[in-house]
């Protein structure tokens, strides 16, 4: 038997990984603690979501989107402190760069200090 494809649509999605496989009780998914927006997508500074978007872990394991962090420190009120409880603010690691690879996301190396909490 001999088939020929006339036409193919190929679909494709990306995730962070951000350590957590279950979705959170209230059903939202993984979303930034800023800005309420999926990791997925872009936070409300970028246009496109991706590596241009990348995420923060710090050391308390929360994470947000760098642009949100960022701008949050910045304020006065934060304190150099993490929105979600009020910890000193440390970097634990961030995404620094992607690569496809055989159509799956690949991350560079991204330890600053220590090991990413699993």
């Amino acid at each position: 038997m001999k088939v020929n494809v006339k036409q193919w649509n190929a679909v494709a999605q990306w995730r962070w990984d951000t350590g957590n496989v279950e979705q959170d009780d209230d059903g939202e998914g993984d979303v930034c603690g800023i800005c309420r927006v999926p990791y997925e997508g872009c936070c409300p500074s970028c246009k496109m979501p991706g590596e241009d978007c990348p995420l923060i872990w710090g050391q308390c394991t929360h994470v947000f989107h760098m642009h949100c962090l960022l701008k949050w420190i910045g304020t006065a009120t934060s304190k150099q402190q993490c929105p979600m409880d009020r910890k000193a603010w440390g970097e634990l690691f961030a995404y620094v760069s992607t690569v496809y690879v055989n159509c799956r996301l690949v991350t560079a190396e991204r330890k600053v200090g220590t090991t990413h909490p699993s």
